[in-house]
């Protein structure tokens, strides 16, 4: 793998999921993968809309019609910060927009460290789940940014 290969800095709190990866490309490159529909589905989702101004929907399918996130632009600060609500359509416990994530990226060179803090999550059991899940999509996101393919998502594979 072209990028560092430490995983993401874990932890998950009482309060929020934060982890930390670095990528091998610039924070204005990074950008794109979390605003650009064509670019996002490269590391997550089998269908994406996005509008990318404050107030703009944020809905990414997972699945195929199984898991499909949904939220909305609350602030974004082009190459530096990115804050979204996000939930899940059909799910009491997380629905759309009930919890936040926001992205910082911070140059290094020609590297950018990026920090996905995910809060407003209700209780340690979603907590975990949404950890996994962000342990399993920005590892995806570093390859697929830095110019890699990341291969085929088995998490986002339509079921059968």
């Amino acid at each position: 793998m072209a990028n560092d290969p430490r995983p993401p800095l874990p932890r998950v709190s009482d309060d929020a999921v934060v982890r930390e990866i670095r990528i091998r490309a610039r924070p204005e490159t990074v950008w794109e993968f979390f605003v650009d529909p064509a670019k996002v589905m490269l590391w997550k989702g089998v269908a994406v809309d996005i509008d990318a101004r404050a107030g703009g929907v944020r809905r990414i399918d997972i699945h195929g019609g199984r898991d499909i996130a949904v939220g909305e632009h609350v602030l974004l600060e082009p190459h530096r910060r990115l804050i979204f609500t996000w939930g899940w359509e059909g799910d009491a416990q997380v629905p759309p927009g009930s919890s936040t994530v926001e992205v910082t990226l911070t140059p290094d060179g020609d590297e950018t460290v990026v920090r996905l803090e995910h809060r407003d999550l209700p209780g340690a059991d979603q907590r975990a789940k949404h950890a996994m899940g962000w342990d399993h999509y920005l590892p995806r996101l570093a390859v697929a940014a830095s110019g890699g393919d990341p291969g085929p998502d088995e998490v986002s594979m339509p079921a059968e």
